[in-house]
């Protein structure tokens, strides 16, 4: 592992000039189409963001299913067990793009490329904003996918039509995007802080891979809090996964099913879903923040 220096020097930072005619948005359009291109150039990571979650729908749908639905009766009513591991392999979706995150930014720092865009005269914020958004699309693409293929086994299960799939309609399934790309942000922001402090990609890979599974499992993912052990409900208090997944399946399913907090005082799914939203908002301050901060670290380079 490579120690992260304190601040390190580019040539040319401070005489670097901006190009006429260009402005922040045109930047953030450059790094978005650049961030994109690449993620076209190594489809592997996409693919296997995307394939890990979809395996783990069918072979939890056909395991679990078969024993979940007398816990569910009992705990969130009746409901199948494949409308209530929609919004659990979503989040494992998002978070599976967004945990590795940092290997662009540790792919460019080791290749220099991440030196050359600090003394270019492109605007600082644009080149991280455009990597963000590029994740964003990504996420949200891979969220969409994820909802045709439950409501696919659904179908094939029990005949369901798309209004007993998503309860909220369009609205429901533009709230449940917004969700996964939060929550998605969250884990953005901690990918890129161990890229940072790190600058290894082995590190970064593996500490996504060593987060992804235990968390899934300490939350409301696959089963009902209240069927699980004690350690386990205080831990998913703390997990952000649990947040995830409650706002998406009342949004799903239309009405409230929190499992650590709800807001009595809200109406209906908003209980659920507020509460949620600010805990995951607040996790992306946080870590943001973190993340911003090392950055602007890692930007202030010094002529030699």
């Amino acid at each position: 592992m490579t120690p992260a220096p304190e601040e390190f020097e580019v040539s040319g930072a401070e005489t670097a000039e901006r190009a006429s005619g260009s402005d922040t948005l045109t930047d953030v359009w450059f790094s978005l189409e650049r961030w994109l291109v690449k993620t076209t150039r190594n489809p592997f990571v996409t693919f296997s963001s995307l394939v890990q979650p979809v395996i783990f729908f069918v072979l939890m749908a056909e395991v679990v299913g078969a024993i979940a639905s007398g816990i569910l009766t009992e705990t969130v009513g009746d409901i199948h067990y494949v409308s209530y591991l929609t919004p659990a392999i979503t989040i494992q979706s998002a978070l599976a793009a967004a945990a590795v995150s940092g290997i662009g930014l540790v792919d460019d720092i080791e290749t220099g490329m991440f030196d050359k865009l600090l003394a270019s005269p492109m605007h600082r914020s644009a080149m991280f904003l455009g990597k963000i958004l590029s994740e964003v699309i990504r996420i949200a693409v891979q969220t969409v996918i994820i909802l045709l293929l439950g409501f696919g086994l659904l179908t094939l299960k029990t005949g369901a039509g798309v209004g007993e799939f998503v309860r909220t309609g369009l609205l429901g399934i533009v709230g449940i995007i917004a969700v996964a790309v939060l929550f998605g942000g969250v884990f953005m922001a901690f990918s890129n802080v161990v890229a940072l402090i790190t600058r290894d990609r082995e590190a970064t890979i593996m500490i996504a891979n060593l987060l992804t599974f235990p968390l899934l499992f300490v939350s409301s993912a696959f089963v009902p809090l209240a069927a699980l052990p004690n350690w386990i409900q205080t831990l998913a208090v703390v997990n952000p996964i649990t947040y995830g997944v409650d706002a998406i399946r009342a949004l799903l399913l239309g009405r409230g099913v929190a499992s650590v907090v709800e807001l009595s005082s809200l109406p209906g799914l908003w209980g659920t879903v507020a509460p949620a939203v600010a805990v995951l908002l607040g996790f992306n301050i946080v870590l943001g923040g973190v993340a911003v901060s090392l950055l602007n670290r890692a930007s202030r380079a010094a002529v030699k």
